[in-house]
């Protein structure tokens, strides 16, 4: 039997352990997007992590959903973002960074000048956003993307994950769940379109396929994977069979060859995520919310998945690793430092040892 500390292949990909770093968003790159000195200590000292999923960057302008969230765009972006990649390396980690279109979810207070927020269609979610500049703000409404500028994200995806890897990045995830742009369309409540990405199934998931499809052409499919979430309703998604949605999601990922898909445990009784993934995606499987050490040493163990990852515990235990090989107690983290700019509660807290 496998155990949560025994090495794995995901793709190209080779692991130290079966202890992944879950992606989280923690608002602490510069006002432009780009990585600083904070973002290079906290990747650095979760190292020992088999993977690290970095936290959802931007591949445009249009995809930023909040304030210090870092891009993946620009030369000073792939120059920060190196600074990451080489001091995980240089602990003997595995990174790979997660791409992220957020869609409807934003505000012209956190984007440029002129740059719009756009979605599947045009129904704005109904949810506010924290900004710098304002404070909490309602969601913009959307402009819908044309079928002609639909390909162009998809480009743009290809075009984040080739930065990636000159970033010095192990490879790429696509973020398709919490309500962000492939989940927009995914979903018939956010995607009302009569073009080739709307109205049926094979419609609605042709977006986030493509953007897989096109990810894997640039840096090869062993260094792309995919996170999924059925039943998810973050940030006022609606779906009328979401189980079946991420069904077809898989079933047409699973063809690609991927490295991995990255499976949130749902948020609703009635579908049990995992076994959609094992049924239907037939690849390396990465396990994801609410495990401590025992449950996913237990799930390793019994063939659910081939990996588990941690968010809430990395936050406050960068030893999580160590901490679970020994047996040691976890610590907890401050949820009013989640999202604050600075190093408190982000960079300060201590090891074990």
């Amino acid at each position: 039997m496998a155990t949560l500390f025994d090495p794995l292949q995901l793709g190209d990909l080779p692991l130290a352990n079966r202890v992944v770093m879950a992606p989280m968003t923690r608002n602490r790159a510069n006002p432009d997007g780009t990585p600083g000195d904070l973002m290079v200590d906290y990747y650095a000292a979760r190292a020992a992590a088999g993977l690290i999923v970095a936290e959802g960057a931007w591949p445009s302008a249009a995809g930023q959903a909040y304030c210090r969230q870092p891009g993946i765009v620009t030369p000073a972006h792939i120059a920060g973002w190196r600074r990451v990649t080489d001091a995980v390396h240089a602990r003997g980690g595995r990174i790979v960074l997660q791409l992220m279109h957020a869609g409807r979810i934003g505000s012209r207070h956190i984007k440029p000048e002129g740059v719009d927020t756009v979605a599947p269609s045009a129904i704005p979610a109904q949810v506010e956003i924290f900004t710098d500049a304002a404070g909490m703000q309602p969601c913009d409404t959307p402009r819908a993307l044309t079928t002609d500028e639909v390909r162009g994200v998809v480009a743009e995806f290809a075009q984040a994950a080739r930065n990636a890897i000159d970033a010095g990045f192990d490879g790429v995830e696509l973020h398709c769940t919490s309500g962000y742009l492939p989940m927009q369309f995914m979903a018939t409540g956010s995607n009302q379109r009569s073009d080739a990405y709307g109205g049926s199934l094979a419609n609605r998931v042709r977006f986030p396929v493509e953007c897989l499809a096109a990810m894997a052409e640039a840096i090869g499919p062993g260094r792309v994977g995919l996170r999924m979430n059925p039943g998810n309703r973050f940030n006022d998604i609606t779906d009328d069979d979401s189980a079946g949605t991420h069904r077809e999601l898989a079933r047409q990922a699973a063809a690609l060859g991927l490295a991995y898909l990255h499976v949130m445990r749902a948020p609703v009784a009635d579908i049990d995520a995992f076994a959609l993934g094992r049924e239907h995606f037939a690849g390396r499987l990465i396990l994801n919310d609410g495990f401590d050490g025992a449950t996913a040493g237990a799930a390793i163990a019994a063939g659910e998945g081939d990996a588990v990852s941690f968010a809430r515990h990395f936050i406050g235990n960068p030893d999580l690793v160590e901490r679970l090989q020994a047996g040691l107690p976890l610590a907890g983290f401050d949820r009013r430092t989640l999202y604050t700019a600075g190093a408190a509660g982000y960079t300060d807290y201590p090891t074990a040892t």
